[in-house]
C-alpha cells in the first residue's frame, strides 16, 4: 500500500497569547487516519501539542520563547510546598474517565474561563465546543477527574496518553479559593500517574520565560526541555 505523504501547513502570523508585543506561527498537522497513533508519538517527542485532531509547534520569526518541558517521572522531586499541597488534598478521589463531556464539568469549565481567561478566546466557548475540545480526540485520551470526598468536582484534566508518558493536554478548576492549588495538585497527581502506568514522561506543554501565565512551570522538575532537535536536562531553575 502507498501511503500518502504527511502535510504540514503554518498558520498566518498572530498576536502571541503569552508574551506582549510579539506575533506567533504554528506548523501544523492533522492526525487522522489508522497512523493517527504512531504520528501523535512521534510528534509529541519531538516538541509538538495536540488540540482537537490537529498537532502543532510554534515557528515564530526571531522568537523560540515557547519551550517543550517534559517531566521525568522517575526523578522528579517535589517540593516542599508541593508535599504540603499533596498532603493536604490527600482525601481526594481522582478517577480516570473515558473523555465524554458532561454539564457537571462544563459548568466547571465555564467558571474556570471566566475567572483566569477572561480575555481568551476560549472564555467564549459554548456546550458544542466544550464537547469538539473533550471529545474529538483520534488518540488514546481520557479525563482525570478530581473530587472532594462529597463528590463536588474541583478539578478535570484532559490527558493523552502516548508511548513513552502522558500528556497533560488541558487542565481547568474550581477558583473560588486559588489557596487551594488545584491546578498543581493535579500535576503532582499526573507525575505519580505517569510512573504508576511504567511510563517515563509527564509532558506539560511549552514552558515559556517572561509569561505569568506559563510561571507554574518553573515550579515542577528536574524537567527536560527540547531544543536543537533533542531532549535535555533544563538545570538551575527550579527551586528546592
Amino acid at each position: 500500500m502507498q501511503h500518502r505523504p504527511q502535510l504540514f501547513y503554518t498558520t498566518a502570523p498572530a498576536p502571541c497569547p503569552y508574551l506582549p508585543n510579539r506575533t506567533e506561527r504554528k506548523v501544523l498537522t492533522e492526525l487522522a487516519g489508522p497512523e493517527a497513533v504512531a504520528l501523535h508519538n512521534r510528534l509529541s517527542q519531538a516538541g509538538f501539542r495536540r488540540s482537537h485532531t490537529i498537532a502543532y509547534a510554534p515557528v515564530c520569526v526571531g522568537c523560540r520563547a515557547c519551550t517543550p518541558m517534559r517531566i521525568p517521572a522517575a526523578t522528579f522531586a517535589p517540593t516542599r510546598t508541593q508535599r504540603k499541597i499533596r498532603n493536604r488534598h490527600a482525601d481526594l478521589v481522582v478517577s480516570m474517565v473515558p473523555p465524554v463531556p458532561t454539564d457537571e464539568q462544563f459548568r466547571l469549565f465555564e467558571m474556570y474561563q471566566a475567572v483566569r481567561h477572561a480575555d481568551g478566546d476560549m472564555a467564549h466557548m459554548c456546550w458544542r465546543d466544550y464537547v469538539d475540545l473533550i471529545a474529538n480526540t483520534p488518540v488514546e485520551t481520557f479525563l482525570a477527574e478530581f473530587r472532594r470526598p462529597d463528590g463536588t468536582l474541583v478539578c478535570v484534566s484532559l490527558v493523552d496518553r502516548l508511548s513513552d508518558g502522558l500528556s497533560a493536554v488541558y487542565t481547568f478548576y474550581d477558583v473560588n479559593d486559588l489557596t487551594a492549588s488545584w491546578g498543581t495538585f493535579s500535576i503532582l497527581w499526573l507525575i505519580e500517574e505517569t510512573a504508576r502506568m511504567g511510563l517515563d514522561h509527564l509532558y506539560l506543554g511549552y514552558y515559556v520565560p517572561g509569561s505569568p501565565k506559563m510561571a507554574y512551570k518553573a515550579a515542577f522538575g528536574p524537567a527536560e526541555i527540547f531544543r536543537d532537535g533533542h531532549w535535555g536536562l533544563l538545570p538551575g531553575l527550579f527551586p528546592a
